[in-house]
């Protein structure tokens, strides 16, 4: 059902070429939504800031780097709000430095549907997805750490009395790198980091009882971050990021018309669906595994190499810091037209003191409808070491 919301927003694309428009499908894909305000405020971009509270779904390796020994943060966005008000998804994280050079840390996730209201059977479903996650990362050296991660994936998306539709589970592993050291420009002394983060990598998903599998959005996160002081209480961070999903790319209805029935033929009632899904069989889609399809991703694009870089989707974002107590935020995330075509601006702010921090991320679509197109949404985080200290236990 969610794949469905998702897909729904791509369809002035497949209007502009329906030969070229081919997405790359993957279930829960509510795994792929940016949880905190921060990193939502700068183009979906987090991958290689500074370390946070809420570093767990970017990159949990920039743990180590944290200030503060304690930290935990309650994001929440609201989903479709122009159109319904009960769809959110709501993310819980936090995290414990070990001495100085380690530290674990843990999210649960909660994607809710809504009330669903069968009247004819008088009954409520209420589909939901979620993710409980635990990572543990290191440093390495003085300016290298890393991180490995373990998640449970839960998605029921019942959405009828009577639907044959039945809840999928999987187990998935995150891996990632980060680096801080600083670099001179000029006479300025500036911090740049970069990261990588391999996440979702395991089972697939199956909502049917295990007669059909569906990847999990595995996804390739490489990103660098630069922060220019401009005196004692300025400074500029530019940040950007790369993403490519690991997952094999389906091949398309209209490869399976093409094939089977020639290329003048047209269906857009997709009234040989069946037909599609057994041909999906034959070629042998649906008998991928999660690796292989990891491997297989970087060159099974129909459209040969120009296509697999259109499978690339960036993010970028400038965040001004007066203080390290007030930030203002902005960003732009591009995803080509034919692979979903999410294009938009993002803007925010943050206020930070001993105790906590807020922030906050507004978005703006530029190409198409989008499920956050003028959404405010808020995280609030909590340094554990500043309430301590606020209580007078140190």
């Amino acid at each position: 059902m969610l794949t469905l919301l998702l897909v729904a927003t791509t369809t002035l694309a497949t209007a502009q070429n329906k030969s070229l428009f081919n997405p790359v499908y993957t279930g829960v894909t509510s795994l792929t939504i940016a949880p905190d305000s921060r990193a939502g405020a700068l183009g979906d971009v987090g991958v290689a800031t500074e370390a946070d509270v809420n570093s767990q779904y970017w990159n949990p390796a920039k743990y180590p780097f944290t200030i503060s020994p304690a930290g935990v943060s309650l994001a929440y966005t609201p989903w479709l709000r122009q159109l319904v008000s009960d769809i959110d998804l709501a993310n819980l994280t936090g995290y414990y430095r070990i001495g100085d050079y380690q530290a674990v840390s843990g999210s649960l996730t909660y994607f809710s549907l809504g009330d669903v209201i069968d009247i004819a059977n008088n009954y409520t479903i209420r589909p939901y997805e979620m993710a409980v996650d635990f990572a543990y990362s290191r440093m390495l050296s003085e300016t290298f750490s890393a991180s490995v991660g373990l998640r449970f994936i839960y998605s029921d998306l019942q959405y009828n009395y009577d639907d044959e539709v039945t809840p999928g589970s999987a187990f998935a592993a995150d891996i990632s790198l980060f680096h801080s050291g600083y670099v001179f420009l000029g006479q300025r002394e500036c911090m740049f980091n970069w990261g990588l983060n391999a996440s979702n990598i395991g089972s697939k998903i199956s909502f049917d009882g295990g007669n059909t599998n569906q990847f999990i959005p595995t996804n390739l996160r490489l990103g660098a971050a630069l922060k220019v002081p401009v005196d004692e209480y300025n400074s500029f961070t530019l940040t950007a990021d790369a993403n490519k999903l690991m997952v094999p790319t389906k091949p398309t209805y209209r490869q399976f018309l093409d094939e089977e029935f020639g290329a003048d033929f047209e269906d857009a009632s997709y009234s040989y669906a069946s037909e599609y899904q057994s041909w999906l069989d034959a070629k042998g889609y649906n008998d991928i595994s999660p690796i292989a399809g990891i491997f297989k991703s970087f060159h099974d694009a129909p459209g040969g190499m120009e296509e697999e870089l259109r499978e690339i989707y960036w993010g970028a974002g400038l965040e001004y810091g007066y203080n390290d107590q007030f930030f203002l935020r902005a960003g732009y995330h591009y995803e080509n037209e034919y692979k979903g075509n999410r294009k938009y601006v993002t803007v925010g702010a943050g206020f930070k003191m001993s105790v906590f921090s807020l922030d906050a991320a507004y978005l703006v679509s530029t190409s198409q409808s989008n499920p956050l197109d003028q959404t405010l949404r808020f995280t609030l985080s909590f340094d554990m070491d500043g309430i301590r200290e606020m209580f007078g236990r140190r």
